[in-house]
């Protein structure tokens, strides 16, 4: 059995079941002689310590693994993430389902799947002003609706040109389902390696996403625009200020983060119940194949 002492339960306020589960847990946890502690997540940013437990339980939707996550792969503590969201892309734990996969975690029969983050840092004057991690994406964009920003990008010093739109998104694998998916980027299965940049409303038809290395290193510099303000969003959740000649520069962290429970198998699944990537119903006309002929 692992060495599992502490647990801390991550409970979104803004889902009343949660604190139901969360209760269930502890109680199951401390049948097993395991002490598990309460922290409760509005959707505000915090800079919450974890490292004195020896995993986290997160009951919430996907969101709130991205909250743990960030927080979490600092210190190497797995997340075991129970999913009271719609998609449930990133926790792959149904409410009802979680006592076997808890237990197998318990016993030392699980030890999760891997997922890259995302490395970001605000470089201001030469000097770093901001670095946060992110599990889905980073995004920088303007501040309000219609808002367009011009970003020069570059990776690993091969110039990308200038983006003139309302924004660009740089996205994980797991991210890839997120916000990059709606504005038109590729779906990657998650225990993929690489950085996706996808473009937000561009003014070129040519700024198309691209599927890029994770190995290497993405530059954005903000230059001038009509509207001074945009804003560098990390997960959706972490929102820092830019100015005008910032560079961003984003890579893969050098950490990852472990979730229990959410083989890749959660992620096809979730592809075919969330999407509805069944497929198209096929008919044939009474008393013919697929081909068009005859048959009995």
């Amino acid at each position: 059995m692992n060495a599992v002492k502490r647990a801390v339960a991550i409970v979104n306020t803004y889902k009343p079941e949660a604190a139901v589960i969360a209760k269930k847990i502890i109680t199951h946890l401390l049948g097993k002689s395991v002490v598990c502690d309460l922290y409760l997540y509005d959707g505000n940013s915090s800079t919450p310590s974890f490292d004195s437990y020896d995993f986290a339980i997160s009951l919430g939707g996907d969101g709130t693994v991205l909250f743990a996550a960030r927080y979490c792969a600092k210190q190497n503590i797995p997340i075991f993430p129970v999913n009271l969201g719609e998609f449930g892309f990133i926790a792959g734990i149904e409410p009802n389902d979680w006592v076997t996969p808890l237990n197998d975690f318990l016993e030392g029969n699980a030890y999760g799947n891997e997922r890259m983050l995302l490395s970001a840092k605000v470089i201001r004057n030469e000097k770093t002003v901001f670095t946060s991690d992110a599990l889905n994406d980073a995004v920088i964009s303007g501040t309000g609706i219609a808002r367009i920003v011009n970003l020069s990008v570059s990776f690993d010093g091969h110039s990308f040109g200038m983006y003139k739109a309302d924004g660009i998104i740089v996205a994980t694998p797991t991210g890839s389902t997120a916000y990059s998916a709606a504005s038109g980027g590729p779906i990657l299965a998650p225990d993929v390696s690489a950085l996706i940049l996808s473009p937000i409303c561009a003014f070129s038809l040519s700024n198309r996403p691209i599927v890029l290395p994770s190995s290497g290193v993405m530059q954005i510099t903000v230059l001038q625009a009509r509207h001074k303000e945009s804003i560098l969003t990390i997960d959706g959740q972490e929102v820092f200020i830019l100015n005008e000649g910032d560079k961003i520069k984003i890579s893969e962290a050098q950490r990852k983060v472990r979730l229990i429970g959410c083989d890749t198998d959660v992620f096809y699944t979730a592809l075919r119940s969330k999407l509805n990537w069944s497929g198209t119903p096929v008919t044939y006309p009474v008393g013919k194949d697929c081909f068009g002929e005859p048959h009995a």
